[in-house]
């Protein structure tokens, strides 16, 4: 099975300030990784540096053999932490500028996962939800076809029912030619999402490996290895 990211030794400082330590781990195609652990602890720092928003101190990330090339927006399709949209746009705006910018982006994809998520298309973004602006921002993201899907804690802070909504937004795009990585201090409706996990804490991985094998090493699912590595419950 080719890898479709692989981090070798990554290292990123701030002055004297180290933020990621030392960081290795490669993610098979078709493979989906949880980069876990609670806020401060590096997660966005390190997937910045993925997307190349950031430059590594040190160390190497190869993005499908290649070293951060340059067309890195063909290769990584990237939802953030934040809405990316401007207030003033429709969704249907949102949805023509993503389709213009982005050669790969499906129209048909996007209105499927928008029905899906019960959005009005001809809505305006300032007059969405905070749970309705995150679907938005993810049947955008998602409605892309490219290698690797990296999502910033896509169900933070909001609602259940949006929450399952965004849950089976995710799963329907999951298939054996790309990978993915979400990263979310929300574990228990995404573990089952993750075939291999990353604990991070002070820009460190302090453990890693197989989702299934951890849950049988520790003896608990994911969420409880969770509250276990960072003495949480």
């Amino acid at each position: 099975m080719d890898k479709v990211l692989e981090v070798t030794n990554l290292s990123k400082s701030y002055g004297k300030k180290e933020i990621l330590k030392n960081i290795s781990f490669s993610l098979n195609r078709g493979k989906v990784m949880g980069i876990l652990g609670p806020n401060g602890e590096g997660k966005t720092t390190l997937l910045n540096t993925i997307i190349g928003l950031l430059h590594p101190s040190s160390g190497q990330i190869l993005l499908e053999g290649e070293i951060l090339p340059i067309e890195r927006k063909k290769k990584i399709s990237f939802l953030q932490d934040k809405n990316v949209m401007s207030k003033w746009m429709k969704v249907k705006d949102a949805e023509k500028f993503y389709r213009k910018f982005f050669e790969d982006f499906s129209r048909e994809k996007m209105n499927e996962m928008v029905d899906l998520m019960l959005v009005d298309s001809k809505a305006k973004i300032n007059s969405l939800s905070k749970g309705n602006i995150e679907k938005v921002n993810l049947a955008l993201a998602l409605s892309r076809k490219v290698p690797l899907y990296i999502l910033d804690e896509p169900i933070s802070g909001i609602d259940i029912i949006t929450r399952e909504k965004i849950i089976e937004a995710i799963i329907g795009n999951i298939d054996e030619n790309s990978s993915m990585i979400i990263t979310t201090h929300f574990i228990g409706e995404l573990e089952n999402l993750f075939d291999e996990v990353i604990f991070l804490k002070d820009g460190m991985i302090l453990e890693s490996g197989d989702a299934e094998e951890l849950r049988v090493k520790y003896g608990t699912s994911i969420e409880g290895v969770y509250k276990k590595i960072f003495g949480e419950g």
